[in-house]
C-alpha cells in the first residue's frame, strides 16, 4: 500500500463514531489530508444529533463527505485500509467505502462488498432515518469542500 504512491482512505469505527481521512505516507509520519468524522456530519452536515454516527448510514455518509472533500483538493484516486477491522460483506467499513465511490473517489474494490441501497438508505432501520440520509446527502453534494 505505502509503495503505490496513492493516498489511504483510511476508516475506522469506534465505540461512537466512525472518522473517515484521507491519507498519505510520509517518511517524517503519515499526513492526514482530508478528515470526517460522524461529529462532522452533525455539526456540517445536518445529521440527526440524536442518530447513530457509527451507523451503515452514517459510515455511508462520512464516506461521502470524505471523498467531495478529496476530489475538491485534488485527490481522485485512493486505497482502501480498513486497518483490523473484519472483512464483512455490507459492513460499516464497505458502507463508507460505497459512499466515496459513489461520491467519484476512485478506490480499487468488488462490488459484492457494499451493501445494499436499503441499508446505505436507512430503510432497514426506521423511515425517518431514510430520510434524514437524504436530506444529509443533499447538503454534502452542495457543501463547499
Amino acid at each position: 500500500m505505502l509503495r503505490g504512491g496513492l493516498p489511504r482512505a483510511v476508516v475506522r469505527v469506534s465505540n461512537t463514531q466512525v472518522t473517515c481521512q484521507l491519507v498519505s505516507f510520509d517518511a517524517g509520519g503519515d499526513r492526514v489530508l482530508a478528515s470526517v468524522t460522524g461529529k462532522t456530519l452533525v455539526d456540517k452536515h445536518k445529521w440527526p444529533s440524536d442518530a447513530s454516527r457509527k451507523s451503515v448510514p452514517a459510515c455511508y455518509l462520512a464516506g461521502m463527505a470524505l471523498a467531495r472533500s478529496a476530489l475538491a483538493a485534488g485527490h481522485s484516486e485512493a486505497i482502501l485500509d480498513i486497518g483490523l477491522a473484519a472483512s464483512s460483506r455490507g459492513s460499516r467499513t464497505y458502507a463508507a467505502l460505497r459512499g466515496m465511490v459513489d461520491c467519484g473517489l476512485e478506490v480499487p474494490h468488488s462490488e459484492a462488498v457494499l451493501p445494499s441501497d436499503e441499508r446505505v438508505n436507512g430503510s432497514h432501520i426506521d423511515e425517518s432515518l431514510a430520510k434524514a440520509v437524504a436530506t444529509t446527502k443533499k447538503s454534502i453534494e452542495g457543501a463547499k469542500a
